[in-house]
């Protein structure tokens, strides 16, 4: 059942794309943009952001540091000058392994920056915009990308996986406020992909897929209307499962599938 109208079209459709620079947003760009949408793509980069404007002609980047409000703000007029944007998607992400053991407290409070605030800032400057294009029966949608490390506690996750939980519950919460609305919001939950993110890891990653396949699950997902949208299925099924069992059982098995045991 779609929980969203469904995209059929792209031709035409201005998206864009906060945290474009590497990896599930840059793939994502260039596959809307082969789609035909008029994609816009932001990030701390300059230099990445101009590599891509150079290989997709007729895409824009604007720069700006998620962290940084008025940063946001700035980057969302100038867009929103030119005309409405009928998808936009926060992909921005921050990730460093962390043990409680070994607590950082300037890592965790860098990831809720980035991860968490950084989709504050985002939708306190677009959500405005949306509502008004979706009450002028525009196509208006939302999407924040989050990660199977928010579905439960993981090792070497203690300050990412909250903060990817937290993205999660936003979204269903923007989803009971806005679909009635006309508003689409999607939350997209990866597994392991092969990105900067995660080209550090010290760890054996089940199921790692490319950002390009990564990147066609998530325009799929838009395209028939899914809230959530997770990838890859083998992968998610088991995260999905793990969540249920009661805590006698989760800890022995995570430990277990973690090499903790």
């Amino acid at each position: 059942m779609s929980l969203n109208p469904r995209i059929t079209e792209w031709a035409g459709r201005r998206v864009w794309i906060v945290g474009a620079s590497t990896g599930i947003g840059r793939a994502t760009a260039a596959l809307l943009h082969a789609r035909g949408a008029q994609v816009v793509v932001s990030a701390r980069g300059e230099a990445a952001l101009d590599s891509f404007t150079q290989a997709h002609p007729g895409s824009f980047a604007v720069a700006l540091d998620s962290t940084d409000a008025r940063s946001v703000q700035a980057a969302a007029d100038v867009l929103l000058e030119a005309g409405p944007l009928h998808l936009v998607c926060y992909c921005a992400g921050f990730y460093e392994g962390q043990q409680a053991t070994d607590f950082d407290l300037a890592s965790m409070l860098r990831h809720d920056d980035v991860n968490y605030r950084g989709a504050l800032h985002f939708l306190a400057a677009v959500l405005p915009a949306v509502q008004a294009a979706a009450a002028a029966s525009a196509p208006a949608h939302i999407c924040l990308v989050s990660s199977v490390a928010g579905f439960c506690g993981l090792p070497n996750s203690l300050a990412y996986g909250p903060t990817k939980a937290a993205l999660t519950n936003l979204a269903e919460a923007l989803y009971l406020d806005l679909h009635a609305k006309g508003v689409g919001v999607s939350v997209v939950h990866p597994g392991f992909v092969d990105t900067p993110l995660t080209e550090g890891n010290p760890f054996p990653m089940p199921a790692l897929i490319t950002p390009e396949a990564a990147a066609r699950s998530i325009v799929r997902g838009w395209e028939r209307g899914q809230f959530e949208i997770d990838f890859p299925r083998r992968f998610t099924l088991v995260m999905k499962l793990l969540r249920l069992l009661p805590y006698a059982l989760f800890f022995p098995v995570v430990r277990r599938l973690t090499g903790q045991a």
